[in-house]
């Protein structure tokens, strides 16, 4: 199934407080239909009276957990993107209230590949961790964060790994 095919008419919310950065997703998911907020106010807004299949937050400057909450009670498959919030807490945090992934601004570039995995992962009824888990081994996260990156959520990590190997047969 090519890119187009699985996010083609797909709706999809993308939330950030840098104009910038929403041209960028707003021009790489042309084949999507696209609203655009930059304030936690409009996105609050859109959450609340419209129907998404996918929504893209960021984290700092909108208040993305916030939304992150709202697009969890109104069942929209929500992405976690960042730059200034990227850390082991906010990963932790992302993954314990229900986001559908945490992406790196740096990985922009790469948005629709992120995308298409959850869809399909979704699609299958598997975790969309499992595709992310794939693309950003644990290595990806030592060199950003050193060795010591799991912290004191070790037990959270072991847990998750084992649920992946569960989802994933």
């Amino acid at each position: 199934m090519t890119e187009e095919n699985i996010l083609k008419g797909k709706k999809v919310l993308i939330v950030d407080d840098e104009p910038d950065v929403l041209d960028i997703l707003e021009d790489m998911l042309s084949m999507c239909q696209v609203q655009r907020a930059e304030t936690f106010d409009e996105a609050k807004r859109l959450l609340e009276t419209q129907d998404f299949d996918l929504a893209i937050l960021d984290i700092m400057g909108v208040n993305g957990y916030a939304l992150l909450n709202i697009a969890k009670k109104r069942n929209i498959t929500a992405v976690m993107l960042t730059a200034h919030a990227f850390s082991p807490d906010n990963l932790v945090r992302s993954m314990k209230e229900g986001a559908d992934s945490y992406l790196p601004k740096e990985e922009l570039k790469r948005i629709t590949t992120f995308l298409i995995d959850i869809l399909k992962a979704k699609k299958e009824d598997k975790s969309p961790w499992i595709p992310w888990y794939e693309r950003f081994p644990s290595s990806y996260f030592e060199k950003r964060w050193g060795a010591q990156w799991r912290g004191e959520e070790k037990e959270f990590w072991e847990s998750f790994k084992q649920s992946l190997k569960q989802k994933k047969s």
